[in-house]
């Protein structure tokens, strides 16, 4: 548990600079690339804004959930800004924790965010109640060169069977090399995101259409055996404890054939300066099984100004900076286009500069279309979310959910024990909330 607190700015006191009155913002992000660039950036922001000086409270995902929802659900008041996931602003929104960006300026161009992302950041009312930083779905990134060597070519819109069958064969364990990497850390937002999207095509959901918790059935059964048993033959050691940058570290490395992960992670592994396979990379749709549904998740870390704020006007200022059109210009200055944080504007992915920077632009903008939050599943569900059930009470559930998955990929219990106890703890949890009667 890592955290680190930066104070950015033209100066480190704003007495020092003249400002008596300067408002010090704090705020809670997660230590994702795009996020700690964005950070050493900001001299952009505080040069413009002198009087308003910058905190950073930098923490591992997790972590970071858990600080933001306990700070906000108790009225804490540690943070002026949050980052916040797709999950959590429409509940947070209802329950009057979040306030409304009515002024992120003339200039935002708030119909240039990409549907499928705003909808997700906007509340009953209509107003949007976070900004999105960067916008992701899911999608498999692979070795071209070991795809190659294995004498396959890799389908635009894979099966799960051809990754199955091409991860075996991309294993060398002598040369280090594991056929894939995939999520197996415990957390809600972490093995569980992959999983639920990959049960989704294996025609599993979390619930019917009456709440009732569906582990005891077979599709859950034969998403985990497959998942476990693919791991086992082509993962690496110790991937129960691998999330996003375990893994991103692994194919940068160049130790996986394969990662099916967020769509972000793709100007990281194609980056020369971060990743030894920058020039070997490939991209396709996240995979199926012939149901009709992908694994494709949409998601969205954004910032949000907590209701119990004292410096909203302040905290508006840089959510409009951040996630502005002039902040992708300054990256792509700095940076170059293809380190641009995508997944969030129309106009990005209408821009010549970036899509000849990207090769990964349009799967990953294809990848976002393929989502469908509201039809997640082969068979009908009474909840909204692709990786996660936008309920309350699917962080807690989630995150058990996924430690009891995360033993089984460690060979602590069994698939069936896995599966029982997630069913126990589901019906329970469900029946406490009054979801089930």
């Amino acid at each position: 548990m890592n955290v680190r607190t930066l104070l950015l700015g033209t100066c480190s006191a704003a007495l020092l600079c003249g400002y008596a009155n300067a408002e010090t913002l704090t705020i809670a992000t997660v230590n994702n690339g795009d996020m700690i660039r964005m950070q050493g950036l900001t001299e952009d922001f505080t040069t413009k804004n002198p009087d308003i000086q910058l905190e950073w409270v930098t923490l591992e995902e997790n972590v970071l959930r858990e600080r933001v929802t306990t700070d906000i659900a108790t009225k804490g008041g540690q943070y002026d800004i949050m980052t916040i996931g797709t999950y959590e602003v429409p509940i947070w929104a209802k329950q009057g924790w979040l306030l409304p960006l009515d002024n992120l300026g003339a200039d935002y161009d708030v119909d240039d965010l990409l549907p499928a992302i705003r909808s997700g950041l906007t509340g009953d009312d209509g107003k949007l109640y976070a900004a999105p930083f960067y916008g992701e779905s899911s999608m498999v990134m692979y070795r071209k060169d070991l795809m190659e060597k294995a004498g396959l070519t890799m389908p635009d819109a894979p099966t799960w069977e051809f990754i199955a069958d091409a991860a075996r064969k991309m294993t060398n364990r002598d040369e280090g090399i594991n056929g894939i990497c995939l999520r197996g850390k415990a957390g809600w937002g972490e093995n569980m995101a992959f999983l639920t999207a990959t049960s989704n095509a294996f025609g599993a959901r979390w619930f019917d259409e009456n709440w009732k918790p569906q582990f005891d059935q077979p599709e859950w059964k034969n998403t985990l055996d497959f998942y476990i048993k693919l791991m086992n033959d082509a993962g690496p050691q110790g991937a129960s404890s691998n999330g996003f940058n375990e893994n991103l570290a692994l194919f940068q490395q160049g130790k996986c054939g394969m990662w099916i992960d967020a769509t972000v992670a793709a100007s990281f592994v194609s980056n020369p300066a971060e990743s030894t396979v920058a020039d070997k990379v490939g991209y396709a749709l996240a995979p199926d099984t012939g149901l009709g549904k992908r694994g494709n998740w949409l998601w969205a870390w954004n910032l949000a100004i907590p209701a119990g704020t004292q410096k909203a006007e302040a905290a508006e200022k840089f959510i409009a900076w951040a996630t502005g059109k002039d902040y992708l210009k300054l990256v792509a200055d700095k940076e170059g286009w293809a380190n641009v944080p995508p997944g969030t504007r129309t106009s990005l992915y209408e821009n010549a500069e970036y899509q000849k920077a990207a090769p990964f632009a349009k799967m990953t903008l294809d990848s976002i279309n393929a989502a469908d939050p509201k039809n997640p599943t082969v068979k009908p569900v009474p909840y909204v979310g692709v990786q996660f059930v936008a309920i309350p009470e699917f962080q807690g559930l989630g995150t058990t959910v996924g430690q009891l998955f995360s033993a089984a990929l460690a060979g602590q219990m069994s698939v069936d024990d896995a599966l029982a106890q997630a069913q126990q703890v589901s019906e329970r949890e469900m029946t406490r909330a009054g979801y089930i009667k």
